[in-house]
C-alpha cells in the first residue's frame, strides 16, 4: 500500500516517447481524451495524432516530442488525480523536459502556459541544434567525476562537450559537438569505460551549444504567470525540494544548458523519506534508472490504461 508520504511522482523527458503514447489512455478515461483535445486546440495542430500513429521520424523530432511527452504525462497525472483524488504526493519531478510536466502538476504553472513552454523548448532547442550541430553518447561503467575529468581535457583542446545528465550510477550522458564527444567517448573507453554508445539524436542538450536558446528560452519563461507550488518539485539544476516560484523559474532556465543531476535528485527524495516512485506518462526509463539508484525502493510505471488497472490501490 502506497503512502502520500512516502510517494514521488516522476515525469520522463526526451527519450520515452513512443508511437502509441496515450491512445489506450485517451480510450479507456474521457479526462485523457479531453487533455489531447486541449493541447490539440491550442497548439493548432493534431499533436494527438502524432502520439498515436506517428510515423516515428515525426515524433521523435524534438519540436514535436517535447510537447508530445507533456501532454501524455499531464494525462496521465488528470487520471490518477481521478481514481485517486485525495493523494498527495511528498514530491513531484521530472527528468530534462519532464520538470516542465511537474510544473503543472505542483500548479506552479498552468497546463497551457506548460505546453507552450515545452513546445517552445522544443523548438529552440531544435533550432540551436540545426546553428550549432552536436551530439549525445551515453557512457557506461564509468563513474561522473572521472567522465568530468575527461570532458574537462577535451575542452582543453579546444572541442565543446560536457556531461550533461548524471542519469544512475554507471550511466553518464555527455553531449557536446560531434567531434567533442567522439573524442570523449575515445578517451573514456581507453581509461577503463564499458561502452560509449552514441544517442540518436541531433542536438547537443544540456551543453553549451544549446546557448542559442538560452536568452529567448529565459524569456519566455519569465513571460508566464508562476505560482509558490502546492508540493515541492525536486529541481535537476539544485537537485533539492523548491517551495518558491522564483527559483522555480531559476532551475527550469537553467537545466537548458546545465547537467540534469537525476541520481543525486533521486537520492535526496530517498533521503527525505520517499520510498515509493510513480512515473507517469510514456514508457518506464526513470524507473529502470532507479533501480539502478536503489534497489530498496518500489517502483511504478503509469502511462496505460492496462498499466492502471494492474497499479496497486493506494
Amino acid at each position: 500500500m502506497l503512502t502520500s508520504e512516502q510517494t514521488a511522482i516522476l515525469f520522463p523527458g526526451q527519450g520515452s516517447q513512443q508511437v502509441g503514447m496515450g491512445y489506450q489512455l485517451a480510450e479507456k478515461f474521457r479526462i485523457a481524451q479531453l487533455t489531447f483535445e486541449q493541447a490539440d486546440r491550442l497548439l493548432g495542430f493534431k499533436l494527438s495524432e502524432i502520439c498515436w500513429y506517428g510515423p516515428a521520424e515525426k515524433l521523435n523530432d524534438t519540436y514535436f516530442t517535447q510537447p508530445a511527452l507533456f501532454t501524455h504525462s499531464i494525462a496521465s497525472w488528470r487520471v490518477f488525480q481521478e481514481l485517486y483524488p485525495r493523494f498527495r504526493p511528498r514530491f513531484f519531478a521530472g527528468h530534462s523536459m519532464g520538470e516542465i510536466t511537474a510544473l503543472v502538476a505542483s500548479q506552479a504553472v498552468s497546463f497551457e502556459d506548460g505546453l507552450l513552454l515545452a513546445h517552445q523548448r522544443g523548438r529552440l532547442m531544435k533550432e540551436s541544434g540545426e546553428l550549432h550541430p552536436g551530439g549525445m553518447a551515453a557512457i557506461l561503467g564509468m563513474e561522473a567525476d572521472s567522465l568530468r575529468q575527461i570532458c574537462n581535457e577535451v575542452v582543453t583542446q579546444g572541442e565543446i562537450v560536457q556531461v550533461a545528465n548524471d542519469n544512475c550510477p554507471g550511466q553518464i550522458v555527455i553531449s557536446g559537438s560531434h567531434a567533442g564527444v567522439a573524442k570523449a567517448c575515445e578517451l573514456a573507453l581507453a581509461q577503463g569505460a564499458k561502452k560509449a554508445i552514441k544517442l540518436a539524436v541531433s542536438i547537443a542538450a544540456h551543453s553549451q551549444l544549446m546557448a542559442p536558446a538560452q536568452a529567448e528560452f529565459s524569456k519566455i519563461v519569465d513571460q508566464i504567470s508562476f505560482s509558490d507550488p502546492e508540493i515541492a518539485v525536486v529541481g535537476n539544476v539544485c537537485h533539492a525540494a523548491i517551495y518558491s516560484k522564483e527559483q522555480l523559474k531559476q532551475d527550469v532556465k537553467a537545466q537548458l544548458t546545465s547537467p540534469v543531476y537525476w541520481t543525486d535528485s533521486i537520492k535526496y527524495m530517498i533521503q527525505n523519506g520517499v520510498r515509493y516512485f510513480v512515473e507517469l506518462g510514456s514508457g518506464s526509463v526513470l524507473s529502470g534508472l532507479i533501480k539502478r539508484i536503489d534497489t530498496q525502493v518500489q517502483t511504478y510505471s503509469l502511462g496505460s490504461a492496462e498499466d492502471f488497472a494492474n497499479f496497486p490501490a493506494v
